[in-house]
């Protein structure tokens, strides 16, 4: 089982390295396209937009035409797309390209967490989840940048074709390694409940972006109206329904509610902080690109020395415990990154983010292997899609949101560029407080039958 969750952590590594790697390059892409940066704006956003909304079919594709079919599939999907992004020539291209490499990594995503689901006893669950974690922290962290340099050294061509050797042997072992879960009769497809679903989703993403971005703010109620109402319809429409493309029963579980509820604002928050820290190392402080890169590099550093330590405190602790005072800890390093200035030295910062980023692997890892303690088998894969959705759309949240703290900051605080990235990080902290008061409401043994702690 530990090489099969190695293979799915690093597809989840392929895939999340793409959302993030492209931010850098997009300056050289589009001289070579012979446009401004802003025309391809749509090509990145559209990535994470598709994962989100097509994970839902996966569940349904699973039963259709078997667990091995459809991973080794995306993955050989994903890396045809990856080249034909590579070679696009216009925006056009690039943008369908991308959308066709999003569709490859929606069914990456949950299927390959689906399987390992399926193919772990719950005593050892934890760390299964543990290796699906990694991607999560290090890709977004690496990819702005790994994206620089190979854009600035080979080409932003390259950014795709390291893709290409990763995919062809990753779809060979896929293909070896994968167990069958040989398809079944499925339901009808719930294309209505489809429909509703992406609506309410695509809806609150673009419209959180398009806030972000100081639209009309006309436009931007509009949007979040139409997310409403697709949200509305949807749950009208699932209601008694037997093949609807989602279901409540995994809701019954408060550790899978609570991941859905203060687990997803977290994890948005959490992925609000790679993006907004080095535009306040920027564009506040003066640094240049590449240290505001290097700058990020005790993050990185703190979300990987903390990972031996986190199964054995999850143990020790408890989910509700490590994620009350986890979250603590998040909030104290927002609020002491509000207080970073031109004078503060380079050690403190150093310090600061190496704790930020300890802790930020901590509740990552928390919050991916509780929502499963107490989901039977029966419901595994409706869980698994609901959280996969929610899991991809943390990460397109958490980008909208810390450009929406960016700018709400500039109103609170216009003073200088500076004091608006003060007031931003204090946004997110008061947000990761919220979070952490609802992980209070968790029972004291919750997800007991993973942590082992009575």
């Amino acid at each position: 089982m530990t090489k099969l969750a190695l293979l799915v952590a690093a597809t989840f590594f392929m895939e999340f390295l793409d959302a993030t790697i492209l931010n850098t390059a997009l300056p050289r892409m589009a001289a070579a396209m012979g446009v401004a940066p802003l025309d391809l704006n749509l090509g990145v956003s559209i990535y994470s937009l598709v994962i989100a909304i097509f994970i839902l079919p996966s569940a349904w594709m699973v039963e259709r035409f078997g667990a091995r079919r459809v991973f080794t599939s995306a993955i050989v999907l994903f890396t045809l797309s990856s080249i034909a992004c590579g070679g696009a020539q216009s925006p056009l291209q690039f943008e369908i390209a991308r959308a066709v490499q999003g569709l490859g990594g929606a069914m990456m995503v949950p299927v390959g967490r689906l399987v390992v689901l399926n193919s772990t006893e719950k005593r050892d669950l934890m760390r299964a989840i543990a290796l699906l974690t990694w991607p999560a922290l290090t890709a977004p962290l690496l990819g702005p940048p790994l994206g620089g340099y190979l854009s600035e050294a080979i080409s932003w061509r390259a950014i795709f074709f390291v893709n290409v050797p990763l995919g062809i042997v990753g779809a060979l072992l896929a293909q070896a390694w994968t167990p069958s879960l040989d398809p079944q009769t499925p339901k009808a497809f719930d294309f209505v409940g489809f429909v509703y679903a992406g609506l309410a989703l695509g809806a609150a993403l673009i419209g959180l972006d398009q806030y972000a971005t100081r639209a009309p703010a006309l436009q931007v109620l509009a949007l979040a109206l139409l997310s409403g109402a697709g949200a509305f319809l949807l749950s009208r429409h699932v209601r008694g329904r037997p093949n609807a493309i989602v279901n409540a029963r995994p809701f019954r579980f408060d550790t899978f509610t609570r991941t859905m509820t203060g687990g997803l604002l977290a994890r948005s928050v959490l992925s609000a902080v790679p993006f907004v820290t080095p535009l306040m190392f920027q564009l506040a402080l003066g640094f240049d690109a590449l240290r505001a890169g290097l700058m990020l590099t005790p993050l990185f550093v703190g979300n990987i020395g903390i990972k031996p330590l986190t199964s054995p405190l999850l143990r020790r602790f408890g989910f509700r415990n490590v994620l009350i005072v986890n979250g603590m800890i998040q909030v104290a390093s927002l609020a002491l990154c509000a207080l970073i200035g031109p004078d503060t030295p380079a050690a403190a910062m150093v310090a600061l983010l190496c704790v930020a980023g300890a802790s930020r692997s901590m509740q990552f890892t928390a919050l991916g292997t509780m929502p499963f303690a107490d989901i039977p088998p029966e419901d595994m894969s409706m869980a698994n899609l609901i959280f996969s959705v929610s899991f991809q759309a943390s990460f397109a949240f958490g980008i909208g949101l810390g450009a929406a703290a960016i700018q709400l900051g500039e109103t609170i605080a216009a003073s200088s560029p500076l004091a608006s990235y003060h007031a931003a990080y204090l946004i997110l902290a008061a947000l990761m407080a919220a979070s952490t008061l609802d992980h209070a409401g968790l029972a004291r043994n919750a997800g007991h039958a993973v942590s082992l702690r009575k």
